[in-house]
């Protein structure tokens, strides 16, 4: 497969978690304190949500399996670029892993990417982009941002789930090379957008077929009640007195 885009997209680094107590979650313990390591990290295919291995890193914790983790959540990447974005305007520095981020990665535009792309990590990893990232109660208690939730949803940087097609190591510094891109346009961003604000964009979404098998029932339903909904808001008038 020959490469598409991003000749200079890197890892710009690898970051794992383990079990912390938090006072934000129903379970009392999380792993979105990702921090960087030193060296190669093995990634493999989880397995499903409950009964798999949790995140697709080694060594790499997982606590709520109920929202995350498995096979379409394997690795979730952010982009530096979008964390230094985020550092200017909350007046804070975010280090990588600050999103609770496996990968953060530098010149690549993960927002942009569209859902069934492929990327190639260092020799041998595959990585197939699956859906975006909807902020929680655990992710806002974790930055102690006041209204986080609302803030990260209007500005629509999610950054992207990742399943493993094929296994392999992962490091800082390592390329990524896009390998695969869909034909169908249907974004992270958009998808995002789709599931928070925008449910009507659901159409869009659901025609490419760019949501998990498991994610489409709710979808379909959404969708329904957007259209209902758009269906009895008045016309706008163009009167003008």
């Amino acid at each position: 497969m020959s490469g598409l885009h991003y000749l200079m997209a890197i890892v710009r680094s690898v970051n794992v978690g383990r079990a912390e107590p938090t006072v934000h979650s129903s379970i009392g313990v999380t792993g979105i304190d990702k921090r960087p390591v030193n060296g190669a990290v093995f990634v493999r295919a989880p397995g499903s949500k409950q009964d798999g291995l949790g995140s697709g890193l080694v060594g790499d914790r997982i606590c709520d399996r109920r929202y995350h983790g498995g096979d379409d959540q394997a690795v979730y990447a952010y982009a530096r670029e979008d964390l230094d974005t985020w550092a200017a305007a909350l007046g804070r520095p975010l280090g990588n892993g600050s999103f609770g981020e496996n990968l953060t990665t530098e010149q690549l535009d993960v927002t942009g990417a569209v859902i069934g792309e492929r990327w190639r990590i260092g020799e041998a990893l595959v990585l197939e982009v699956s859906c975006p990232r909807i902020p929680c109660r655990t992710f806002a208690g974790w930055l102690g941002e006041h209204g986080w939730i609302k803030t990260f949803t209007h500005a629509a940087r999610p950054g992207a789930y990742l399943r493993v097609v094929e296994p392999g190591q992962v490091q800082q510094g390592d390329p990524i090379v896009v390998v695969h891109r869909p034909e169908h346009a249907v974004t992270i961003g958009l998808v995002f957008r789709a599931l928070t604000r925008e449910p009507l964009l659901l159409e869009r979404v659901l025609a490419a077929g760019a949501l998990p098998d498991r994610e489409q029932p709710a979808a379909r339903h959404r969708l329904d009640r957007a259209r209902r909904a758009a269906s009895r808001k008045p016309p706008r008038s163009t009167h003008r007195p």
